[in-house]
């Protein structure tokens, strides 16, 4: 008897397991709760009503001085130049700062802003104008003490590259109600640094999900318009064959980053007509150009956070908007002054615009950066002398503020100690920030999970708690 086992070739064992892991994958990307299971950005209902819908949220890279803008310390600056305490030292590690350890107190002037009291240094005076619409966190933490592994650690809630950023957990959770436009957008104001495109990736999760950025300058997205000779009719039928020759291929092997393909091939044609329409701010009127401090054609951070008002309007879910040149090791009180005139006044006319048209408050705003810094003076000399002083990282204490989409505004959270070196009050974990934040959209951080290499992965890793005293 012919006992003989047959054997399919490899080619043929990788089609069929092809299959079937294929479409197990697009089966939980493209669920029933999404209406369109053709398009792997439809609408897609959360795990509870919402108190958000979009989220503009404002990176400073570098990471500012919490301490020379949000958090004064009288202590710190009556013990300017002494020799810090060994106490606060204890278990703590720096970045680059060694030797003797100097107190810094801040040179910058404090004053109470709005109903609240919030105090907010005089390089800030027009987000004084939005006080109480603000929830300042003091207590924010996080686990890395360097500007790349903590900008992923805060986007990603990992320290390295690879994982989905959390522009795209939010797309893969809600998906997008614009057909026309990405449901993740990124605008930069200056090179990204650090971690850069990493910040934005979309990681394991399919590549539909990654953050586009947009230009306020010059080609708005780059590759989007027709090559010379190419017109719109022509690359549509281009487009319609590419279309029937993927969908066999998605039919047969049930890969998401076909059925990806596939709908952005077809944004990016319907974004040639979208797109230029939502860049043209000139159609703006002259109040609110002068509002935000916006010129047309300038690349700006006051350009960017007006188009981010508009993208909202246009119901994109995710805007992030990176701002570079926050890194300040030395001279801190020029450079810190210049950076706030470069987003003081688009950061408060972007929270001021969004009320008065009655989108504050489905829209969170988030301003914050991967870490903090240090209460200590870098750039002394061997004698103590002061030589325009910066500060070092610091990843154990820095403000986050966040206002709009659910947020009580006015509301002061957390404390650090009166040299602002650590928390005293209500610690708030990097985990706990994003916990929240995807709560405010109707997502419970626990279950918006992705099987990745047989383990379910989530934005919080295992931990991360919502933070209910900031919520409305």
């Amino acid at each position: 008897m012919d006992q003989t086992i047959y054997v399919p070739d490899r080619r043929r064992f990788l089609q069929g397991t092809g299959l079937s892991l294929g479409a197990t994958a697009i089966a939980s990307l493209l669920s029933s709760t999404r209406a369109d299971a053709n398009n792997p950005l439809s609408a897609r209902v959360g795990h509870f009503a919402p108190r958000a819908k979009s989220v503009i949220y404002l990176h400073m890279i570098g990471a500012p001085s919490h301490l020379d803008l949000y958090d004064p310390k009288p202590e710190l600056i009556k013990r300017d130049g002494e020799l810090c305490p060994e106490s606060l030292l204890h278990g703590r590690r720096f970045a680059f700062i060694g030797g003797q350890l100097r107190l810094s107190g801040s040179q910058s002037k404090f004053r109470p802003y709005g109903k609240c009291g919030h105090h907010l240094a005089s390089t800030l005076p027009n987000l004084g104008t939005v006080a109480d619409e603000l929830c300042v966190v003091h207590s924010v933490h996080t686990e890395e003490i360097n500007h790349a592994p903590a900008q992923i650690f805060l986007h990603t809630g990992f320290g390295r590259g690879g994982r989905p950023s959390f522009g795209s957990w939010v797309t893969y959770g809600l998906g997008s109600v614009n057909e026309d436009l990405p449901a993740y957008v990124v605008l930069l104001s200056g090179p990204p640094g650090g971690a850069g495109s990493s910040m934005y990736s979309s990681g394991f999760l399919p590549s539909v999900h990654q953050g586009i950025q947009f230009r306020s300058a010059g080609e708005s997205v780059l590759y989007l318009n027709n090559p010379e000779g190419q017109t719109s009719e022509s690359r549509r039928r281009i487009l319609d064959a590419a279309k029937s020759l993927n969908q066999v291929r998605l039919e047969e092997v049930g890969d998401p980053e076909i059925a990806t393909r596939i709908s952005q091939y077809e944004m990016a044609y319907r974004m040639q007509s979208s797109v230029p329409e939502l860049m043209n701010i000139r159609d703006e009127s002259a109040q609110t150009l002068e509002l935000y401090g916006a010129t047309p054609g300038k690349a700006s951070f006051a350009n960017n956070c007006l188009l981010a008002r508009r993208l909202v309007e246009r119901g994109v879910r995710l805007i992030e908007l990176y701002d570079s040149d926050w890194d300040h090791h030395n001279n801190l009180i020029n450079r810190i002054a210049t950076k706030c005139k470069d987003v003081d006044q688009g950061a408060a006319a972007l929270i001021s615009d969004l009320k008065q048209r009655g989108l504050l408050n489905d829209t969170l705003v988030i301003w914050g950066s991967e870490f903090g810094r240090t209460p200590l003076a870098q750039g002394i000399d061997g004698t103590g002398n002061k030589t325009a002083p910066g500060r070092d990282h610091h990843k154990d204490a820095f403000t986050v503020w966040l206002a709009g989409g659910g947020i009580r505004g006015g509301v002061s959270y957390g404390k650090t100690d009166e040299f602002g070196m650590g928390i005293v009050e209500n610690p708030v974990h990097v985990h706990d920030l994003n916990a929240t934040v995807l709560h405010l959209l109707g997502l419970d951080h626990q279950r918006l999970t992705y099987k990745f290499q047989g383990r379910e992965f989530r934005l919080t890793d295992i931990s991360g708690n919502v933070i209910y005293d900031w919520i409305a």
